[in-house]
C-alpha cells in the first residue's frame, strides 16, 4: 500500500501544543469498528464504555530528559536526543543536521561533560560521554523531549504532563501518549467496575515516532525497542483471551508488546513473561491476536501509528473518523484527545 493512502487534511490550529487542564478534560471519540458507529463523549466517562472482566493493560515506561543541547567548537548548538543506553558511557542518539555531522564532532555539555559522536547508520548514531553521564545528570540538565510538532520550549509543567501517572521504569525518549490522559481517580473506577488492570513496559524510541519514508509502506523498516512483560501481565492476559474476555490496549506501544509477545511453545498459544526487543511493524491484513480494544490519541498522517490503528479498525474508516475528529474540532496528537477503537 502506498504511504500516500495514510494521509489527511489537518489544520495546524488542531495540533495541540500543551495538554487540557486537567488529564479527564480530554474528549473521547468512541469508534465501533465493526459498524462505524461515531459516540462523543470524555475520557471523565471512560469507564462507563468498558465492559466489566475487561483486561486493561497499561505501560509503565517513564519518559527521561533525553533532549541536549550540545555547542561545538565553533559556538552552534546541536540538539541531541538520546534513545538507548548502549553501555556506561555510550549511547544511541540522534542529532540535529546529522548528515552534515562527521564522526569525532565533539560537543560541550554542562557541568564539564564532553560528547563525541562516533558511528552510525541512517537516523541514529553513537555518542560517547566523557565522563559516563547518569539519570541523576539527566535530570539536572536535559530537557523533557516534547516532539517537534509542539512549537514551543519545554517548561516545568511538561515534567509532570509529558509522564503517565503510573510510569515508573526510566527508559523513553517519548511519552505512551494515550496513557497520559489516565488518573487515578480513573483507575480506581475502572477497578470499582470489575475491570483488571495490568502493566508491560516498552521504552519508546525510534521504532515508534519514526516517520514513514518509504512510497510504499512495506518498505519500511521498524527499529526495535525493548520491553518487558511480568508474569502476573502475562497471566491475565493470557486467561482473558483464552476465556473470551476483552484485552484492551492503552496505547499503541501497549498492542505492540502483547502482539510480540504472544507466541506458541509447541503446546499451545498464549503470553508469557519474557522480556524482549520488538521491531513489529502491524500493517492492514494482520491478524490480531490478543488486542480487541484500544485506548489511543490522534496521529500524525503517514506513521506507523496510523498505518496500526487502520489495521485494527479499517484504513478508510479511520481516515472517515479522523475526518470527523477535524470537522468537530478535536485536539490531535501527544496532547490532543483521545479516541477508543471498539
Amino acid at each position: 500500500m502506498k504511504t500516500s493512502q495514510f494521509s489527511f487534511d489537518l489544520p495546524e490550529s488542531l495540533i495541540a501544543q500543551s495538554p487540557p487542564a486537567d488529564r479527564e478534560a480530554a474528549r473521547l471519540l468512541v469508534l465501533d469498528r465493526s459498524s462505524g458507529a461515531v459516540t462523543h463523549s470524555s475520557v471523565r466517562d471512560l469507564a462507563r464504555w468498558i465492559e466489566p472482566g475487561t483486561v486493561v493493560v497499561i505501560n509503565d515506561t517513564r519518559v527521561r530528559k533525553a533532549r541536549l543541547f550540545g555547542r561545538r567548537a565553533s559556538g552552534a548548538l546541536t540538539e541531541l536526543l538520546l534513545l538507548e543506553r548502549k553501555g556506561p558511557d555510550l549511547w544511541e542518539a540522534m542529532a540535529g543536521k546529522a548528515g552534515r555531522l562527521k564522526p569525532g564532532a565533539a560537543f560541550t555539555l554542562p557541568d564539564g561533560v564532553r560528547a563525541v559522536l562516533e558511528s552510525g547508520a541512517e537516523e541514529t548514531r553513537l555518542l560517547r560521554f566523557t565522563p559516563a553521564i547518569d539519570e541523576a545528570w539527566l535530570e539536572r540538565n536535559g530537557h523533557v523531549p516534547l516532539p517537534p510538532y509542539i512549537k514551543r520550549p519545554d517548561q516545568a509543567a511538561d515534567e509532570e504532563r509529558y509522564q503517565t501517572v503510573y510510569a515508573r521504569t526510566v527508559g523513553s525518549a517519548a511519552a505512551p501518549t494515550a496513557g497520559l490522559h489516565l488518573t487515578p481517580r480513573l483507575l480506581d473506577e475502572l477497578a470499582a467496575r470489575g475491570v483488571q488492570v495490568c502493566r508491560v513496559t516498552l521504552h519508546v524510541g525510534l521504532g515508534t515516532f519514526q516517520p514513514i519514508r518509504t512510497d510504499d509502506i512495506e518498505d519500511h523498516r521498524m527499529h526495535e525497542e525493548a520491553y518487558s512483560i511480568s508474569s502476573e501481565t502475562a497471566a491475565a492476559v493470557d486467561a482473558a483471551v483464552r476465556e473470551g474476555r476483552t484485552v484492551l490496549a492503552v496505547g499503541t506501544t501497549v498492542v505492540r508488546t502483547l502482539e510480540s509477545a504472544w507466541g506458541d511453545d509447541g503446546t499451545r498459544a498464549g503470553l508469557r513473561a519474557r522480556e524482549g526487543r520488538t521491531s513489529i511493524y502491524i500493517t492492514p491484513g494482520y491478524t490480531f491476536k490478543v488486542v480487541r480494544r484500544m485506548l489511543t490519541n490522534f496521529h500524525t498522517p503517514g506513521s506507523t501509528l496510523l498505518v496500526l490503528v487502520s489495521a485494527f479498525a479499517g484504513r478508510e474508516r479511520i481516515l472517515d473518523t479522523y475526518a470527523e475528529a477535524v470537522r468537530l474540532g478535536y485536539r490531535f496528537f501527544s496532547y490532543g484527545d483521545a479516541m477508543l477503537i471498539r
